[in-house]
């Protein structure tokens, strides 16, 4: 599903200075420093050094609408400039001028970044849409992505070229705002997340050089990249894992249940997942708590949807706790690979994939479901559909599951992603009606919050964990990358290393 961390930039969570350090140029106050980005002043400063693919522009542009278009406006950055690097070595070029020009940078993709630090943002977009290549390399075993590749892109080429790759669930999103945060998706039950088959990785540090990582180059952040990566610098190329297709229809089949199914529904979503032992190949599943007007009105539905990769003969057999339970509405087919999206809704021109809308958010990591806690989110929903009806239509409360056997046989301590345990991603969505007052906006935050608590007192003993990818930056910082202190140890010292001044944040 939705994955809400840009390319570049993330959370002020690692602010550790040397001791001792001078103040680089692009930190120290000068009586010169730009408030104003005028477009043509930049291109006639930097436009010599840059490919003369490279494009700029500003807001008086027709470009620039849709070039700064983000999913979630909540916090959306003040963006003066735009620039779009024509040629990947253009990407250091760009950082050494703004830093040069004290100008603040924020490289993205698909602009589906939503922590709240963007809304401090004040500078310069590195826009990467151009940098979209795929090279599959000659042994078939890997290939090279431009930093500005999205799923849908991703899926369909390799598709048809015989090959699949870890890719988040969500057509419309980028390939590296997930894969820096981890990148859970539907072939890591196979293959593990995105992070997990990053081969090595072109980077530009806040400094403005370019630098090579993987296992024996710069090692350390290769680790630090695979979990907390959006901290340490911008990806213009990478390197990934690729695996032969598989089978050439994957089988989906999607359910509604009225309120009153609920128990019987989560009964049988913890037998399924058997606490993180889901059959490999059934691979992604996930559901809402949403308002579907054509059913009622009177109550949220609950609406489930599930994709195996192979037969429907084998799928409903795996199914068959699900197809026991009297939905008022279901439908499954056979699509190809590219299709499942689609069929699970989570196409380029779906619901979800929409821009510029006020989003609140929340989410939790979670190992199994707690059927209190999801009967007291259903009945808190419930109850606001009867007192503000058009806050609760613009609700949806999401539960993602996926195959996780090769997330689980990976070794926690190998990368930065600290939260391998969590078998279900849940993710609080309201969508804040166009034109509403605070107190609107107040009494989402407030049910925010009331859902987020429900589903973190529903597994006492454990920690509170919000994969990175779906935080919304008001969160600790334990809570987003770990809770070992050697862990968040070892990130700030490679913070201090790389990134000492903290541009990326």
């Amino acid at each position: 599903m939705k994955t809400f961390v840009s390319l570049a930039c993330s959370l002020a969570i690692f602010w550790t200075l040397v001791a001792g350090a001078s103040i680089p140029r692009y930190l120290q106050t000068f009586p010169t420093t730009r408030r104003q980005l005028n477009a043509t002043q930049v291109q006639r400063e930097l436009g010599s050094q840059i490919s003369n693919t490279t494009i700029i522009f500003g807001p008086d542009d027709n470009r620039y609408n849709e070039s700064t278009e983000r999913w979630n406006i909540f916090a959306a950055p003040r963006i003066q400039l735009v620039i779009e690097p024509g040629q990947e070595s253009d990407v250091s070029t760009i950082v050494d001028y703004c830093n040069e020009n004290s100008i603040e940078f924020l490289a993205i993709n698909r602009g589906h970044g939503s922590t709240s630090s963007l809304g401090s943002f004040n500078g310069m977009q590195i826009n990467m849409a151009n940098l979209r290549h795929i090279t599959i390399q000659s042994s078939g075993d890997s290939a090279w992505f431009g930093g500005g590749v999205y799923d849908g892109q991703v899926v369909k080429y390799l598709w048809d070229h015989g090959y699949a790759t870890t890719t988040g669930a969500c057509n419309c999103v980028g390939m590296m705002g997930p894969g820096l945060g981890g990148g859970h998706g539907p072939l890591e039950g196979p293959y593990g997340m995105i992070s997990d088959n990053f081969r090595q990785l072109n980077v530009v540090l806040a400094n403005g050089s370019a630098i090579h990582v993987n296992e024996t180059s710069h090692g350390d952040l290769f680790w630090a990249m695979k979990g907390a990566g959006h901290n340490f610098g911008i990806v213009t190329s990478f390197e990934l894992n690729i695996f032969p297709r598989g089978p050439d229809t994957w089988h989906y089949h999607n359910y509604i249940w009225r309120g009153d199914k609920l128990e019987d529904v989560f009964n049988a979503l913890n037998v399924f997942h058997g606490n993180g032992t889901t059959p490999v190949n059934m691979t992604t599943n996930f559901g809402s708590f949403l308002i579907n007007a054509t059913i009622t009105e009177q109550e949220p539905v609950i609406w489930w949807t599930f994709a195996y990769r192979g037969s429907a003969e084998v799928a409903e057999q795996a199914l068959a706790l699900f197809n026991a339970i009297e939905a008022v509405y279901d439908e499954s087919g056979d699509v190809p690979y590219p299709g499942v999206s689609l069929a699970q809704g989570n196409g380029e021109d779906d619901f979800i994939c929409q821009d510029k809308e006020v989003r609140v958010t929340a989410t939790a990591g979670l190992q199994v479901y707690n059927l209190t806690a999801e009967r007291l989110i259903y009945d808190g929903f419930k109850q606001r559909v009867a007192s503000n009806p058009k806050l609760a239509a613009g609700c949806g409360i999401l539960h993602e599951g996926y195959s996780t056997e090769a997330v689980d046989n990976k070794n926690p301590d190998d990368s930065a992603y600290p939260f391998r345990a969590d078998h279900h991603l849940m993710l609080f969505q309201l969508i804040v009606p166009a034109g509403s007052n605070s107190s609107v906006a107040d009494a989402a935050w407030k049910w925010a919050r009331e859902v987020r608590a429900q589903w973190n007192d529903g597994q006492p003993g454990r920690p509170i964990n919000a994969y990175v990818n779906y935080a919304n930056g008001f969160e600790p910082v334990e809570q987003m990358y770990g809770h070992e202190a050697w862990r968040l140890e070892r990130l700030r010292g490679l913070k201090a290393k790389y990134d000492p001044y903290n541009r990326f944040r």
